[in-house]
């Protein structure tokens, strides 16, 4: 009935034909206060948590196939391979499981009835009298990994592909839960934002349900099973199994969990969706669409109201309401639902828009509910108002402005944090790709936290939300595809619910680079299957999957409501550096294919790129090319898993900034890009599968830029005066020797100076976006550039040759941080010589301790060869530079001093402090 109703609606609102604006959906905002009858209380502190270090049990969700062969190090382009087939031969738990999907499923004939019986009685971790005392204490969201030893060597357990780490394995989590009379009355849910993976939870000895695929967000229902007065035992098992990924999954409840109550007459999970179809500067029409639960046991009579509020920059709303949509009462069955929809003008809109040419405004839509004279529930939506237009020509139009996408990819990682999300540490990576010039994020390849889209509305980023990494056939042996048939739809739609009222998210992808792509009629029946999925869930976006084989003429592409491109718009191993490659998939460039066979659908490189590179590492001699694959020799050091930094070399399928930025100016209607990566993440090192992470970022996994930062700069902030040089000067074993020198900036021009003496001046060419000076033969000293605009001084840079290391220097990104035992502050760690400048070379083995009212969470330099664990208080920097993350104890105020130290250099210090705030 929900579902229909949800349908009917959305149906009607197809012909928007994706021109709308969005409300976002803030989770966290419900009121907590227990007038209101509603409470959403953080559930994170205080868990038990146990991982199986041999002989898990045997409580499985279900059966899986036998593994047996896995290439880590395959390329990424490599083709998927069929499912293979299992039977099972052993009782397994997925029946009970599958019904938590029910709200999820469009037809009720598909709905699942959980069997009789409670098969896993008798097992004692979910048992109120089982003693859990002796094992680990946490706090969530928890990584369980993140902390421990990389596995090392040839033949790990788990290979590089997913970074080395213990992510794999079985575990236990247990929390009590204390219910009083006050709560009698009450719908109680337990809501998971995310478990990695296949979490199946028990309430009091009753398997109450679970969701295998470990990004989506889930909700239970506690209240059958609650005993009030007393304390209950919740007990989540976690199977994470190897070979399930192609990047660091991370392992164990990593998201944030909630315990929400909520009166038997309350707006449904996710229940409300805005809708804005006509937006100008002077008055917007705002659609509501509200489902309203009854889980009391007699009909109800409800007063409905629901108000709009201006929100400042921390999202509190200013002042009185603005409007008010039209109250209704409404009569509800039991155990119905009901849709409610509603609509209103609001005058003057302040529109939401794209920083930082717009601004990010935001609105709160705060619903209540009223019953026998009596609130008995609020709801709030934070959400924004805007007009998103898709041009086939002009590329994406938001609030009638052209705007360019200048995008990255991001996986979910969060470098030495690992995949436990933590609020600070997600804004601190956009804050570093906001002053890059980036204005848009792919989530690759899987949802979000709610609290990264909450930041991305915010902050104004455009935002291509993706659920997918694969459907039925596989990429890794224990991937996705083990459920797609039993949990793509349900997975699809809660997916939707979830995220659709975030202003910042302009179109959804629902798969990227799956193996159907190769099935012809076949694999595009699934695509179509997806994407009317997507639509009956949200007909105001387009929806798209990425291909990065099929091509124009294929049926898989005439599925897609845009065309997202990885990679081949520019060509793959297309160019003359690449021709020696053997295997993957090579195309020449594809712009202008998909553009004639679709001229009325934009085009979105969806990933472009995937330039790799070391954070200040250097290999000589050069590419003359420019853009050539990495190979041992060639750019590449396999005895120091180093990539050369001159940001010229690529993986196989890849390309050159420099090659993605002409193939794009050729082509001008090509909407933007996503590029390959942000930042360096875990998993998946390219080349070199023996290292722990990513080379592809533009910014490396502690969070220091790369030389490329700088080019990519140089083009999405043409009016940021740039002028960088490459590589660092210290070459003492080089005098004499070619080397070399690169500059990016955004001026035309330029002139370089090495111990002042012109080495010339040149002047960009068309379609050329560095400038190189490849002759220069070393020698000690100072490098200057002066750069030009329109024969105008833009601006300057020096290099020099630095004395040797003597000095350690720290600096915070921030010097006050909240005693919540959430906030962070991050260290950066610089080696310098007695004049300050940093030493590019230097490598010393640093040591760290603390005082007062702060603890170390985690180390890191960027070099994506370093196996020392993450939470070691001891880290080589790397070419001059580490990374220390610190937190506030939660509830401890006062000083916090961080001491650095190091044989051989002054021994330094750096004091923050926390406040309750």
């Amino acid at each position: 009935m929900q579902q229909d109703l949800l349908t009917n609606f959305l149906l009607k609102i197809k012909k928007i034909a994706f021109l709308c604006a969005i409300v976002s959906l803030n989770v966290q905002a419900q009121n907590t206060s227990t007038k209101y009858k509603t409470e959403r209380i953080k559930f994170n502190e205080g868990w038990r948590f146990m991982r199986y270090q041999a002989n898990p049990d045997k409580l499985i969700y279900d059966v899986r196939p036998a593994i047996q062969e896995v290439n880590d190090s395959k390329v990424a382009d490599s083709k998927p391979d069929e499912a293979v087939k299992v039977e099972a031969k052993e009782q397994v738990l997925k029946a009970w499981i599958l019904p938590t999907a029910n709200d999820f499923i469009k037809d009720p004939s598909k709905k699942h009835v959980p069997p009789a019986g409670n098969p896993t009685a008798d097992f004692p971790f979910i048992k109120s009298n089982f003693s859990d005392d002796t094992w680990e204490k946490v706090n969530l969201p928890h990584d369980w990994a993140i902390n421990q030893a990389f596995y090392e060597g040839d033949k790990p357990e788990v290979g590089g592909g997913m970074g080395r780490l213990p992510s794999q394995g079985v575990a236990w989590y247990r929390k009590k839960i204390s219910i009083n009379q006050a709560d009698k009355s009450k719908i109680i849910y337990l809501d998971i934002d995310g478990a990695m993976s296949y979490s199946m939870v028990w309430l009091n000895g009753h398997l109450i349900g679970g969701w295998p695929y470990g990004y989506n967000s889930y909700r239970l229902d506690l209240t059958p099973y609650l005993k009030i007065g007393s304390d209950n035992q919740l007990a989540i098992r976690i199977d994470n199994p190897n070979h399930s990924a192609r990047w660091y999954p991370g392992g164990g409840i990593y998201r944030n969990v909630w315990l929400t109550k909520v009166a038997p007459v309350h707006v449904a999970q996710w229940g409300t969706f805005i809708t804005t179809p006509e937006v100008s500067e002077s008055e917007a029409t705002v659609n509501l669409a509200l489902q309203i639960i009854n889980r009391a046991s007699v009909n109800k009579k409800v007063a409905v109201k629901t108000e709009i509020y201006a929100l400042d920059s921390h999202s509190k709303p200013i002042g009185k309401a603005l409007a008010n949509f039209p109250s209704e009462i409404i009569s509800i069955k039991t155990g119905e639902n009901y849709l409610q929809q509603t609509t209103l003008k609001l005058k003057n809109p302040k529109l939401w828009g794209v920083y930082p040419s717009q601004k990010p405004h935001l609105y709160l839509a705060r619903t209540r509910l009223f019953s026998e004279g009596k609130l008995v529930n609020e709801y709030d939506t934070q959400f924004g108002i805007r007009k998103i237009e898709f041009h086939p020509t002009q590329g994406l139009i938001v609030n009638g402005k052209n705007i360019r996408i200048q995008g990255v990819n991001q996986h979910h990682d969060l470098g030495a944090l690992g995949a436990a999300f933590n609020v600070r540490a997600a804004e601190r990576q956009l804050e570093v790709l906001r002053e890059l010039g980036c204005n848009a994020i792919r989530m690759a390849h899987n949802p979000p936290a709610p609290e990264l889209l909450d930041l991305t509305d915010r902050m104004g980023f455009l935002v291509i939300d993706e659920i997918f990494d694969s459907w039925e056939r596989k990429k890794t042996p224990h991937d996705f595809h083990l459920i797609f048939p039993d949990w793509h739809e349900p997975d699809t739609r809660s997916f939707i619910r979830r995220d659709r009222n975030h202003p910042s998210i302009i179109a959804w992808s629902f798969g990227n680079e799956v193996g159907e792509q190769y099935t012809d009629v076949e694999g595009a029946k699934i695509a179509k299957k997806l994407h009317d999925i997507v639509h009956e869930e949200d007909p105001t976006r387009p929806a798209s999957a990425s291909q990065n084989y099929a091509k124009s003429d294929m049926p898989f592409s005439k599925e897609m409501d845009f065309m997202s491109l990885n990679y081949q718009g520019e060509g793959i191993r297309d160019a003359p550096a690449y021709q020696h490659l053997k295997g993957g998939i090579r195309t020449s460039p594809s712009y202008p294919a998909f553009q004639k066979a679709f001229p009325d659908k934009i085009i979105i490189s969806s990933e472009t790129a995937s330039t790799l590179s070391t954070r200040g590492s250097y290999i000589f001699p050069v590419a003359s090319e420019n853009s050539a694959p990495v190979s041992d020799g060639v750019g590449g050091n396999p005895l120091t898993k180093e990539v050369s930094a001159y940001e010229l070399y690529t993986a196989q399928f890849g390309a050159s900034p420099d090659k993605v930025f002409a193939t794009q100016d050729h082509h001008p209607y090509v909407a933007g890009e996503f590029v390959w990566t942000g930042w360096d993440y875990i998993g998946e090192p390219t080349p070199y599968y023996s290292a722990r992470s990513s080379y592809s970022g533009m910014i490396d996994l502690a969070g220091f830029k790369k030389d490329r930062f700088y080019l990519y700069q140089a083009r999405w902030r043409p009016n940021l005066r740039i002028a960088h040089i490459l590589p660092h000067w210290n070459w003492s074993n080089r005098i004499g020797e070619i080397t070399p020198v690169h500059v990016f900036t955004s001026g035309d021009e330029a002139e370089l100076f090495l111990n002042g003496v012109s080495q010339g001046r040149k002047k960009k060419a068309e379609y050329e976006y560095r400038l190189r000076w490849d002759e220069v033969k070393y020698q000690a000293g100072e490098l200057k550039v002066i750069a030009y605009k329109n024969g105008q001084f833009w601006a300057e840079e020096i290099v020099k040759t630095t004395e040797k290391a003597s000095k350690i220097q720290a600096s915070a990104d921030r010097s006050i941080i909240k005693a919540d035992g959430e906030d962070l502050a991050f260290i950066t760690v610089k080696i310098t010589d007695k004049k300050g400048l940093t030493v590019p070379d230097a490598n010393p083995k640093l040591s760290f301790s603390i005082e007062g009212a702060g603890e170390i969470v985690a180390t890191d330099n960027g070099n994506p060869a370093d196996l020392v664990s993450f939470a070691s208080h001891q880290r080589q920097a790397f070419n001059g530079l580490a990374l220390v993350i610190v937190r506030a104890k939660k509830g401890q105020t006062g000083k916090i001093k961080l001491n650095i130290k190091a044989e051989g250099l002054t021994t330094t210090s750096i004091d923050l402090s926390s406040k309750i705030q």
